[in-house]
C-alpha cells in the first residue's frame, strides 16, 4: 500500500508539506545538499525562483529553469535519488535563421537525475516518442546544477499562517512524502505552489499544482528514472493528497469514431502517513 505525508513551510523563501505549506523572500548561495532538513533539524527547500540546470555543450549550452524536485528514497540500501523537473518548452528549429518553431510541433519537458536524462515530447496524437530516456551527458554534457536555497524557510503550520502567506503574495512551497511499505521505497515531492485556492467563510486551503514528477514506488525499475510521469497534486487537508497523471487517455468525437489523446486523467488519492510529524 502506498501512503503520503506533506507539509508546508513559509518563510522570507520556501515552503513544504508533511501535509503542510510555507513560504519565501530572501535568497541563499548555491545548494549542494538535497536534504530537507539542516543539521538543527531546520526544513530546507529549493529557491523555485532562482533554480536552473545548466549545461555545457559547444552547440547548445542550454538552460533549463527547474520546476520541481523529486527525491526517491530507497531505505534499505541508504540510498537516494534525486530528480529535476525542468519547464516545458516547444519543439524548433534551434539557431535557424527563420521558421524557428517546428510545424509539427510539440511540447518538451525534460526531468534530470543521476546520470540520467528523461524527456517527455507531447505532439497533439499519440506518439511512440512520448518519452525517451538518455544518459544525460550524451545530450548536452554533463548538467551543471545551479541550485539556491530559501535562505530562512517557516513552515506553515496553522490555517491562519497559510492564509496570511497567500494573502501576502509570499512563494510557498510544499513537500509531499508517499511510501510503499511492499517495496520499501518512498519519495518527497517537492514543488512550488503555483494556485492556492483560500475559502475565508471556512477557513480552508487547496492547493492545485502541476507538473510534478510523480514516482510510481509499486515496483522496482531497473532504471529509476523509468518511475517517473508527470502529474498534477492536489490537497486541502493533511491526511491526504490527490494526483492525475498524464497518460494515454480516450476521447469520443462524432458518435462512435474513438480516439485517444495524451492528457491529465483517472484521478487517485493517497493517504498521509502518521509515522513520523514536523
Amino acid at each position: 500500500m502506498q501512503t503520503n505525508r506533506r507539509k508546508f513551510l513559509t518563510a522570507s523563501v520556501a515552503s513544504l508539506p508533511i501535509v503542510g505549506l510555507a513560504a519565501r523572500s530572501s535568497h541563499s548561495a548555491d545548494a549542494d545538499e538535497t536534504d530537507t532538513t539542516d543539521a538543527t533539524g531546520s526544513v530546507r527547500c529549493l529557491d523555485y525562483g532562482l533554480s536552473f540546470i545548466c549545461n555545457p555543450s559547444e552547440a547548445n549550452a542550454v538552460r533549463f529553469w527547474i520546476e520541481s524536485r523529486t527525491t526517491v528514497f530507497d531505505d534499505a540500501a541508504g540510498t537516494s535519488t534525486e530528480f529535476y523537473q525542468c519547464a516545458s518548452c516547444k519543439s524548433e528549429n534551434t539557431f535557424a535563421e527563420k521558421d524557428l518553431l517546428q510545424k509539427d510541433n510539440y511540447d518538451f519537458l525534460p526531468i534530470f537525475g543521476g546520470d540520467d536524462l528523461l524527456v517527455f515530447r507531447r505532439p497533439a496524437r499519440l506518439s511512440g516518442g512520448y518519452r525517451q530516456v538518455k544518459e544525460a551527458e550524451n545530450v548536452w554534457g554533463k548538467p551543471i546544477l545551479k541550485l539556491r536555497e530559501g535562505k530562512r524557510v517557516q513552515v506553515l503550520d496553522t490555517w491562519e499562517k497559510i492564509r496570511d502567506a497567500t494573502a501576502a503574495g509570499i512563494p510557498i512551497v510544499t513537500q509531499t512524502e508517499i511510501k510503499n511499505e511492499e517495496t520499501g521505497l518512498r519519495a518527497i515531492i517537492e514543488c512550488p505552489v503555483k494556485t492556492m485556492n483560500i475559502s475565508l467563510e471556512r477557513s480552508l486551503y487547496q492547493v492545485d499544482t502541476g507538473p510534478i514528477a510523480f514516482p510510481d514506488l509499486t515496483k522496482r525499475y531497473d532504471r529509476l528514472i523509468e518511475c517517473l510521469s508527470l502529474a498534477f497534486v492536489v490537497f486541502n487537508a493533511p491526511h491526504f493528497a490527490d494526483f492525475v497523471i498524464e497518460q494515454p487517455t480516450l476521447i469520443s468525437e462524432d458518435d462512435d469514431e474513438q480516439r485517444k489523446i495524451y492528457h491529465y486523467s483517472n484521478p487517485f488519492s493517497l493517504p498521509t502517513c502518521s509515522t513520523r510529524s514536523n
